[in-house]
């Protein structure tokens, strides 16, 4: 009767709270009662209020929570709170003279090992601009054009509508050379009054390695931000300059894009990982998710590519998301972030259609729709591990729908052939990308090596007994990176400071006398033709128009770069005539290094490449050769014979240029 007896009591109890529960919360009653759509809605308000309530709660809480438990844990150590509250201090003062001085001393690096490698402080300014190559020479080159100008919004207009870089067409370069950047370091340069300071070839330089330094900043505290330890920052910028050529690209092209634009994004993973950390208090929470927003889209409107690389950190928050790795409503205000900015980059860039198509777009806005139809998956059951399965599908089917949807009613021919380019950059050539993801291996490496949380996973898998694992854990996370550290610093140092010791040299008289040349004999409205490389350099040292310039964004120019190629393929005169004279060109330069040049692979040269796309390329028994009526433009021209002395007049050559002017009359008089 007893045992009989428990379970009324129980349900009459349970009946009883249930009935307390319902005069005390109408939800219950409710749910229980058939409601119309006005219930629901009331319902759902009172939903998101209640959300909203546990959001700031939760910041109250682990506010409040935080320093108790510290406190309760410092007195059974026997410390008094003011012992941990200068010992904290301690850690993060030098923690963050770490960092800073670890950014500067880069900064520094790369200043002088510039000065070493082209001997800058003792060149004219002309030598100087000749450092610059292709596309950087015509960053640069807008960058002097926006400090000529009258004010800084006559520049922005005439870069906005130019039509003195490339013959027959007007370009918004703003738009399609992505020239923030150069926007930025003139108002910098003339509102800083540094005109009577520096020259601005040093100020522009100086910002990009500045920048290199904030990178490496933002890096030492990502690694310190995961570890817990600042030994993983210093480890973690080690590494990088240890492995520079394949971190960062700075000594190939100092103004190119990338160079301005991920030490944003280094900031922001930074800013977010401290974002995504539990129990942060609210201060912190609150300046980490600004710092997310502001690099966020300040990355987005520095390089061109950057929406691709947000694609690839949104799929990996989505990731964690589905396997309850991260907070869903952090990761969902990361996800507003997204939108904000993509929708701010769209209006400034001058409706970039790009973003519209972007991937990154058509995966957020699946997200943010899939979250309305999502249940609760977060039980550890097999339905919700089921409901997991099912939603990372829907996320999936949502996005390529929307993307297909996007691109179908969006103009987007610049961007399939921009996203063609990308794929072939970075998928089929990853050598040259590894700028992009070695230095978070730099990164992720030092945090495994100093964490001790991964140190006690490991001993826990091993089964260590013999010793205490947090002890041990601990003294490992500290005495492997400094081991580390002393191996790189006796071995790489030395290398270091040999480098910054050696005296190279960068000469380069024929092009030097190439500009000299233009700039005293050419008439001022000439058009010159030539490879896209050397026309960049030329629009810098001289201001002269080309007839196409080195991008990769814009079909036109692409035709043109591809026809104008056609003087060193196998073509007749006639042929290379027509094509120069449709762009309005005058000059012809021939570069020698292309025409003779000598490849390790046979059959990646401009000119095979060019054989082949003209179908120039015969095979028989296993082997290729060309063939053609004609011989070789680029060859053939250097003769001084019919045909081609009727449609080209030599007017200038050295060892590695020949100039010819363009006939206007053609005479084919022997």
């Amino acid at each position: 009767m007893r045992e009989r007896s428990r379970p009324r009591g129980r349900r009459e109890a349970g009946d009883g709270g249930r009935r307390a529960g319902g005069a005390a919360s109408p939800r219950r009653e409710r749910r229980g009662a058939p409601v119309a759509g006005g219930g629901r809605r009331l319902a759902m308000e009172e939903g998101a209020a209640d959300l909203r309530q546990r959001k700031k709660q939760h910041c109250t809480e682990s506010d409040k929570m935080a320093p108790e438990e510290r406190n309760k844990e410092n007195s059974k150590l026997g410390r008094s709170p003011k012992y941990m509250l200068i010992q904290r201090f301690a850690k993060l003062f030098f923690g963050c003279l770490a960092a800073v001085t670890s950014g500067m001393m880069y900064a520094v690096y790369l200043s002088t090992y510039h000065e070493r490698k082209f001997w800058f402080s003792s060149r004219q300014e002309l030598e100087r601009e000749i450092t610059f190559q292709g596309d950087s020479a015509i960053y640069y080159s807008f960058y002097k054009e926006l400090l000529k100008a009258p004010s800084f919004e006559r520049g922005v207009y005439e870069l906005t509508h130019n039509n003195k870089t490339v013959s027959l067409k007007t370009i918004n370069a703003v738009q399609q050379m992505t020239l923030y950047p150069e926007l930025i370091a003139s108002v910098l340069y003339q509102a800083s009054g540094s005109e009577e300071v520096i020259e601005p070839v040093y100020f522009y330089i100086g910002i990009v390695f500045g920048l290199q330094g904030i990178y490496v900043t933002a890096l030492f505290v990502t690694s310190w931000v995961m570890s817990g330890t600042w030994l993983a920052g210093m480890l973690t910028v080690a590494w990088f300059i240890i492995n520079r050529t394949d971190t960062t690209r700075i000594d190939h092209s100092i103004p190119s894009r990338e160079n301005w634009a991920l030490p944003y994004f280094a900031c922001q993973v930074a800013a977010l990982t401290g974002y995504l950390k539990k129990n942060l208090n609210c201060s912190a929470e609150k300046f980490c998710y600004l710092l997310v927003s502001a690099s966020t889209y300040t990355f987005m409107m520095m390089w061109e590519y950057s929406h691709y690389l947000l694609f690839v950190q949104a799929v990996s928050l989505f990731l964690l998301d589905s396997f309850a790795l991260a907070q869903t409503e952090k990761v969902h205000e990361v996800y507003k972030i997204y939108l904000f900015s993509l929708f701010l980059g769209y209006l400034l860039q001058f409706e970039n259609s790009a973003l519209l198509v972007s991937p990154l777009l058509s995966l957020v806005a699946a997200l943010m729709l899939s979250k309305c139809l999502q249940m609760n998956m977060k039980k550890g059951t097999f339905l919700s591990r089921l409901v997991k399965i099912m939603y990372i599908y829907l996320v999936l089917t949502i996005t390529v729908t929307l993307n297909f949807l996007l691109k179908m009613f969006v103009p987007h021919k610049e961007n399939e052939h921009l996203l063609k380019f990308i794929e072939v950059k970075l998928g089929l050539n990853t050598t040259k990308t590894k700028y992009l993801w070695t230095p978070y291996v730099c990164m992720l490496a030092a945090f495994g090596v100093c964490s001790p949380e991964l140190w006690m996973t490991l001993f826990k898998w091993l089964r260590l007994k013999a010793v205490h694992p947090i002890l041990l854990a601990l003294i490992l996370s500290m005495a492997v990176p400094t081991i580390i550290g002393f191996s790189l610093w006796k071995e790489f140092f030395p290398r270091i400071m040999t480098e910054l010791s050696e005296i190279q040299e960068f000469y380069d008289p024929d092009t030097v006398e190439l500009m000299t040349w233009i700039k005293r004999q050419a008439p001022v409205a000439a058009v010159f033709a030539g490879s896209p490389q050397l026309m960049g350099v030329i629009k810098l040292c001289t201001g002269w128009m080309v007839s196409s310039l080195p991008l990769y964004n814009d079909d036109d120019l692409l035709k043109r770069n591809e026809n104008i190629y056609q003087i060193y393929s196998k073509r007749s005169a006639e042929d290379i005539y027509k094509i120069l004279t449709s762009y309005k060109a005058n000059f012809l330069i021939i570069e020698d290094s292309i025409c003779n040049e000598v490849g390790p692979v046979r059959g990646c040269r401009v000119k095979d490449l060019l054989d082949i796309a003209n179908g120039h390329v015969v095979c028989e028994e296993g082997d290729s050769y060309a063939y053609s009526k004609y011989g070789r433009f680029c060859h053939e021209i250097k003769m001084n014979y019919s045909p081609y002395v009727n449609y080209f007049t030599r007017v200038y050559w050295n060892r590695s240029y020949f100039v010819y002017r363009i006939n206007t009359v053609i005479s084919f008089q022997s």
